[in-house]
C-alpha cells in the first residue's frame, strides 16, 4: 500500500484507533531496533519506514486533538 492511501485510510480512522496502532508501530519499531543491534535485521530500510510511519501518525493525531 502506497504512504499517501495508508495516510487517507489513517485519517478517517478516530483518535483511539490511531493511538493503538501507533503503539503497535513503536512496539514494532523497538523489535527492529533489537534486531539491528544483534546484526540479524536484513531489511535496515524497514526502520526508516517505521520511523516515518511513527512521525506521520503522531502529527495526524495531534491534528484531530485540535
Amino acid at each position: 500500500m502506497k504512504s499517501t492511501a495508508r495516510i487517507k485510510e489513517w485519517r478517517e480512522r478516530s483518535a483511539e484507533s490511531l493511538e493503538n496502532l501507533l503503539k503497535a508501530f513503536k512496539e514494532k519499531l523497538q523489535s527492529l531496533r533489537f534486531l539491528a543491534a544483534q546484526g540479524k535485521l536484513k531489511n535496515v530500510r524497514e526502520l526508516r519506514t517505521i520511523k516515518q510511519d511513527v512521525a506521520r501518525l503522531e502529527t495526524i493525531i495531534k491534528q484531530k486533538k485540535d
